[in-house]
């Protein structure tokens, strides 16, 4: 394991510090690909930590009541358990997680959850606070690429009925006297194709590592050395996707990250994290400032053959 430090990067004053913020954001994605947000406005740590006991009562229930809504891959969206099987290890992920995009919340979002009568409630609010921080960050990268601040919102605009961002609850089972029987792995080595991720991990349950070294967006990391990013309730860890390091002309990175399964002497309990993926809509051109990619539309990036790998690593 090597020892790198992931750049933490306070929103605190964020409409007096906004080119202070920006710096280190741009700095961040061009050196590192990983970053940390403290100090936001919203989602502040009550609404995360509300959150994360919604997610927690939600995976409580019988998986009977879950399966109302089982995930549909085409839609991305729904629930699964023990499903997702990364082309890194051809095993399947141990977890289980929900996938919601805002568009489906009248069609297929769980709905009459026992002992959850404001899931619908707390998940949009949620959702909506995480896509504002979102815009706000990628208003600083299309700058940065010399597009217009607002670049970015058309792709991702939640009001529009293709838009794909979405937002996955997720829980890694608990492995108390499991730990010989399960894979070294929580969630093995992958990149997320998205634009940009917002995961937000509860106290306790470390195990994320990154590992950097990846100078295209079609290629595959250099080396094997791995850095832990800690969990911490209420800090927001964020990641540059594949689709903007093509965007970017491969200057910002989107780097490799895997959650490892602690050993005899670590936290043995259930892993809970939730993650934010902005996704554009099918549409929309991804071409850098340079062209130095062929330009795709979201939807051929996900469909092409030259990035299946990278597809069907999906999220982490």
């Amino acid at each position: 394991m090597c020892i790198r430090q992931i750049p933490r990067i306070s929103l605190r004053d964020f409409d007096v510090r906004r080119d202070q913020i920006s710096k280190q954001l741009i700095e961040a994605a061009e050196n590192v690909g990983f970053f940390i947000l403290v100090d936001q406005e919203r989602p502040n740590k009550q609404e995360i930590e509300e959150m994360f006991d919604l997610s927690a009562r939600y995976f409580a229930l019988p998986n009977d009541i879950k399966g109302h809504n089982p995930f549909i891959r085409e839609q991305n969206s729904g629930w699964e358990k023990d499903a997702q099987i990364r082309p890194s290890t051809c095993v399947a992920d141990p977890k289980e997680s929900l996938q919601l995009q805002y568009v489906r919340r009248n069609t297929y979002w769980p709905k009459d959850l026992p002992g959850i009568p404001q899931f619908h409630e707390t998940c949009l609010n949620f959702m909506k606070n995480v896509q504002e921080l979102s815009m706000k960050i990628l208003s600083f990268f299309a700058v940065a690429l010399s597009f217009p601040p607002s670049f970015f919102d058309e792709a991702h605009d939640l009001s529009f009925e293709d838009c794909l961002s979405t937002m996955r609850l997720l829980r890694y089972h608990g492995i108390t006297g499991k730990v010989s029987d399960m894979p070294e792995w929580r969630a093995s080595a992958h990149t997320d194709f998205d634009v940009l991720t917002l995961l937000f991990q509860e106290s306790g349950g470390d195990g994320l590592e990154v590992c950097p070294g990846r100078e295209a967006h079609t290629s595959f990391a250099l080396g094997d050395e791995w850095t832990a990013v800690p969990a911490q309730t209420g800090e927001i860890t964020v990641n540059i996707g594949d689709m903007l390091m093509a965007w970017s002309d491969d200057r910002f990175k989107s780097l490799y990250h895997r959650v490892r399964t602690p050993g005899p002497q670590g936290n043995l309990k259930a892993r809970n994290s939730m993650a934010y993926f902005n996704q554009p809509r099918p549409h929309i051109l991804i071409a850098g400032p340079t062209r130095k990619h062929e330009a795709l539309s979201s939807s051929q990036y996900i469909s092409n053959g030259e990035y299946h790998w990278f597809c069907k690593a999906i999220n982490s």
